[in-house]
């Protein structure tokens, strides 16, 4: 049966855009503004604010308003999340595999009986 998380949901959903990907990259280097975020991009700084307010509710970024210039920082309790999930997902798999080998070497001496001779 499928779990769902909607914090995780929303994660992954903000993670789907190729724009909002490279913004989290770019704060995974350090904090940046909102003008530093737009620059890579050809997009309207409209724009941009609307793709990090989906990073923000997701919970993979914050900002702090100091000014006239918000800053963003990457919030990396949320990755870690993301990447505790990604990495349950690929020891179930590995779990599999391994056992599958495990057959596989078992009776790989045994005569196919399917085949024809």
């Amino acid at each position: 049966m499928l779990q769902h998380s909607p914090p995780l949901d929303l994660m992954f959903q903000a993670l789907a855009d190729p724009a909002r990907r490279a913004m989290v990259e770019r704060l995974c280097r350090g904090p940046a503004s909102v003008s530093e975020l737009a620059k890579p991009h050809s997009m309207s700084l409209s724009a941009v604010v609307q793709h990090l307010q989906v990073l923000q509710a997701s919970g993979l970024v914050r900002s702090q308003k100091a000014g006239r210039v918000r800053t963003c920082r990457i919030e990396p309790k949320a990755l870690r999340t993301a990447e505790q999930w990604i990495a349950e997902r690929r020891t179930s798999w590995e779990r599999r595999l391994d056992r599958l080998g495990q057959f596989l070497a078992a009776h790989q001496d045994e005569p196919d009986h399917g085949s024809k001779s």
